[in-house]
């Protein structure tokens, strides 16, 4: 069966082959609760569908509209058994719960680099989501251009202290970054942004090469959530 956890998943897991990130617009903010609790309900009252899904956690936009998904699963063929078999019982029972629900987005990814500070605890209270977009496939250049944020941030002479860490995945299309990044609170993350420099980061020449790179279509559109439900094998 699945069990509820409070805590928040491990991005940087090993056995996590196929990360899956997903969003979905619910309307509100009351509508966004029903919705977290009817996903809650759902799983709850079925068997956990294979042992290839690993964990299951469900975040509210702090656009009181939308919800993030991010499902870690073994490998793809798990995740396209899962669809053929499971998946669509769900997606009715939640759809007759809350009504009007629209399925935006499902993007498949892997999980490249990871980046925090060494021996911290802190609990995050702010995920923030963001979606890098690149001028057609071209893998080298999504690890590339991680590579590059990774030496602008090892270089950064005012990192702000309510950053966390840092998950960069690679969609398998080739084209897009998502970077899962973990902030001690969204007024942290805000006050990061309004910083000097281009968003996060000083006005550095690294900094510079990131948001220039060649290729790079957009620097990124940005999401705050919070952690609602995490879902797991019991």
């Amino acid at each position: 069966m699945a069990r509820r956890t409070d805590a928040h998943p491990d991005l940087a897991r090993p056995e996590v082959g196929a990360p899956f990130f997903s969003t979905w617009r619910v309307g509100d903010a009351l509508s966004q609760k029903q919705t977290v609790e009817a996903i809650a309900g759902t799983w709850e009252r079925r068997p956990w569908p294979t042992d290839d899904l690993l964990g299951y956690y469900v975040y509210t936009g702090q656009d009181s509209t939308t919800l993030l998904h991010y499902s870690q699963w073994r490998s793809e063929q798990a995740y396209e058994a899962f669809v053929k078999v499971h998946r669509q019982e769900r997606v009715d029972e939640i759809d007759t719960a809350v009504p009007g629900i629209e399925r935006l987005w499902l993007g498949r990814y892997r999980h490249y680099r990871s980046g925090a500070r060494e021996g911290d605890t802190r609990v995050p209270g702010c995920i923030v989501i963001v979606d890098v977009e690149f001028e057609g496939p071209d893998p080298d250049r999504q690890r590339a251009w991680v590579d590059a944020v990774f030496e602008a941030l090892e270089s950064e002479p005012t990192p702000h202290p309510g950053g966390i860490s840092a998950h960069f995945h690679l969609s398998t299309d080739g084209t897009r970054v998502l970077n899962y990044a973990e902030w001690e609170s969204a007024q942290a993350h805000i006050d990061a942004l309004a910083a000097p420099g281009d968003g996060i980061g000083s006005a550095t020449e690294l900094w510079h090469r990131v948001q220039t790179w060649p290729g790079l279509k957009s620097t990124g559109s940005v999401s705050r959530y919070d952690y609602a439900l995490g879902l797991a094998p019991d």
